[in-house]
């Protein structure tokens, strides 16, 4: 029976690690652009510029841009553009106008207005001083920055302020809002010399998927020419998330991005209208207010400040792909490996459904462990996100390899109480403590985060990846090895209630188009039932 026992396993192997190459292929197929994001040939129109790096951030009024960065920043920028777009002349951005006139770049000098006057008063002063002096760099002064979307300011104060600056200025002067505010909010358009919208698809009550938001961008454009017939439509911002929580059918990621940029710049070019990029470096600061996706807009990686999508280069979700199909058939071998060095201190035959068992978690393990590292690095924010993502991620990779032990030793998935009960509960060896703390460290973080979706979901990401490495082998582990008897814990009781309910609320709210949270709630309700199907045995005195 050896022979046969030992090549079961080794088959198992095999296959495991076959499908773990042939998933991670598939990840990373890359996309071919008719036309790049980045044309050295075809210099961008205009694209959003904030310089903020790093911990930088324009919500610390302290915060002063050095002039240095600006100039490394519009000297990169240059190569690719022809103008930019700022927001502010706080916090160093007063300075962009004199940079860009050593470098030709033209500027769009944003005005930022919100509920303080006084704060309103100087923006506009200095604004208005820097476009008479920079003439043949400012091409127009934009006056707020979707302040009726943020509703500091109302319809009227925002025409006096638009007509004063106006009355002082010898350039074009706009406002620029999210689309729909400028149909609610008609009275403005008698103000502007010209209507500035922004149309993000992503960001839409009803999201648009990235395959048809150039179309989207397109229909809405050609229906405000048709509402604001005397003035040019400017598209003030545009573009699409590389990374970040998927919203119904809209999902972040390097392919789509590239992908809606190159298709709006396409569009942009054959019929002839001016479009504004949001926007050239990803800014981690906007992750505070906005999630994940709001960090990862950039046409520009924040940390090495090298374009994403560089001409002739194919595109991958997965630049590192190669490494984490490595990283993943490694941990498909150790979780093999778990179970043999288990069977070699027991040497009995385990059941078939064992080695399948193992084999699954194995599989699935190996597949998402790359996948889960490449979440964490780009949705860690600040020492605590990374904390919380990582001892998520560390308890899912410790889960296949301990519960590989578990189903080859004939032991069931521990309780809580095995953990931090009483002494009568406890005793049943470290690795089973470990498989406990693995156990608790998964349910407590799929219960905050559930609840976190509940009561606060337009931000969150969703965690399918490393709680599908962990709830897999718990549930297949409490499938082959239930115990016989035992009482079902309180604590475990109340969990798999709470995960259900959150569950149930999530497929209601997300719908059923957002594969992300589909898929989330899918590893809430298997952990509910491993959960509730625990059973917690005394140890005999």
């Amino acid at each position: 029976m050896e022979p046969i026992s030992l090549r079961t396993p080794l088959a198992l192997l095999l296959i495991s690690l076959s499908v773990i190459a042939a998933v991670w292929w598939w990840l990373a197929t890359p996309i071919t652009l008719a036309r790049a994001p980045i044309d050295p040939n075809a210099k961008l129109q205009c694209v959003s510029y904030t310089p903020f790096r790093g911990a930088q951030t324009p919500l610390d009024p302290t915060t002063q841009i050095p002039l240095e960065q600006i100039e490394q920043d519009l000297t990169d920028l240059a190569k690719v553009t022809d103008c930019v777009r700022t927001y502010s002349i706080e916090n160093g951005l007063d300075q962009v106008p004199g940079v860009a006139a050593k470098l030709g770049l033209k500027v769009m000098q944003g005005i930022w207005l919100g509920s303080n006057r006084f704060k309103n008063l100087q923006q506009i002063g200095i604004a208005v001083r820097l476009s008479k002096e920079y003439p043949a760099v400012i091409t127009s002064l934009i006056v707020g920055n979707e302040v009726l979307l943020r509703g500091e300011m109302t319809t009227a104060d925002l025409a006096a302020n638009i007509r004063a600056v106006k009355a002082q200025a010898s350039v074009p002067v706009t406002y620029a809002d999210v689309w729909e505010y400028w149909l609610k909010n008609r009275e403005i358009y008698d103000a502007v010399d010209f209507v500035t919208i922004h149309i993000l698809p992503y960001w839409e009550d009803v999201p648009i998927k990235a395959k048809y938001a150039a179309a989207h961008v397109d229909d809405i454009r050609k229906r405000m020419a048709v509402t604001f017939p005397a003035k040019e439509i400017l598209i003030g911002e545009t573009g699409w998330p590389s990374t970040g929580r998927m919203r119904e059918g809209a999902l972040p990621s390097r392919a789509n991005q590239a992908r809606v940029v190159s298709e709006i710049l396409d569009l942009a070019r054959r019929e002839g209208f001016r479009v504004n990029l949001i926007e050239a470096y990803d800014q981690p600061w906007k992750r505070m207010l906005e999630g994940t996706v709001g960090g990862f807009w950039g046409l520009f990686d924040s940390v090495h400040r090298q374009v994403k999508y560089p001409p002739g280069v194919a595109i991958s979700n997965y630049p590192a792909w190669k490494l984490y199909m490595g990283c993943g058939m490694a941990l498909s071998v150790a979780t093999f490996l778990a179970a043999w060095l288990t069977l070699r201190r027991r040497p009995w035959t385990p059941r078939p459904s064992a080695w399948i068992a193992v084999a699954i978690s194995a599989t699935t393990a190996g597949t998402l462990v790359g996948i889960a590292a490449d979440k964490m690095a780009y949705e860690s924010y600040g020492a605590a996100g990374w904390v919380h993502w990582g001892v998520l991620l560390a308890a899912a990779i410790a889960a296949p390899l301990l519960s590989a032990h578990a189903l080859i030793a004939g032991r069931s998935l521990p309780t809580f109480l095995e953990l931090i009960g009483p002494r009568d509960y406890r005793g049943k060896g470290a690795l089973m403590a470990l498989l406990a703390l693995a156990l608790v460290v998964t349910t407590v973080i799929a219960a905050e985060t559930a609840l976190g979706f509940t009561f606060d979901p337009r931000y969150r990401d969703f965690p399918y990846a490393s709680l599908t490495m962990a709830v897999v082998p718990f549930a297949l582990l409490t499938l082959l090895n239930r115990p016989k008897e035992g009482a079902r814990p309180l604590a475990e009781s109340v969990f798999a209630g709470l995960l259900t309910i959150a569950a149930a609320y999530m497929l209601y709210n997300e719908g059923t188009i957002n594969w992300q949270s589909d898929w989330t709630c899918a590893m809430y309700l298997l952990l509910a039932a491993t959960l509730w199907r625990g059973r917690a045995a005394q140890i005999p005195g």
